[in-house]
């Protein structure tokens, strides 16, 4: 008789590590954006970007990137950049490991980066920018559109 306590199964996706890989905070109009604030409401642009690196068997770093710039007219009101990483170990199939890093883990590391976001701001003296959730399956979807048209087309 074997005993399956002794045979727990691995986690299929176990975060080991999270953590602000680089973080950059910027008002170059202070003092006088915040006068120009009172009567306007900043246009904003957010920019995306996810990188994932294996470092050992089953092992990967994924770093979430963002960029955030608030612009009111022609002036800048702020400028965050964020690299926000975490490590995870994964005990699935090899062909599911690049939708997991792209998809999953970024899901799992977006909440934290959202907060240090709202957090720096806040401090900064703007209202907390609330990032809005980011769709990761579409994200997703259009790097592998955009991988495949850059792949040179086979002649037959």
């Amino acid at each position: 008789m074997t005993d399956t306590a002794d045979q727990q199964p691995l986690p299929q996706l176990q975060v080991n590590a999270q953590y602000v890989k680089d973080l950059s905070y910027e008002v170059p109009g202070a003092p006088g954006i915040f006068a120009e604030l009172a009567g306007a409401s900043p246009e904003i642009s957010v920019r995306v970007d996810l990188a994932a690196e294996p470092l050992q068997k089953n092992v990967y770093e994924v770093v979430l990137q963002l960029a955030i710039d608030a612009k009111i007219k022609d002036h800048t009101a702020f400028i965050v950049e964020l690299s926000y990483g975490g490590v995870f170990t994964l005990n699935i199939p090899e062909e599911h490991v690049q939708p997991v890093l792209l998809i999953e883990c970024p899901r799992l590391l977006f909440p934290f980066a959202r907060n240090i976001v709202a957090d720096v701001t806040r401090e900064g003296g703007f209202p907390p920018m609330m990032l809005q959730p980011i769709d990761f399956v579409s994200l997703y979807r259009s790097r592998m559109e955009q991988a495949a048209q850059q792949q040179p087309q086979g002649t037959a």
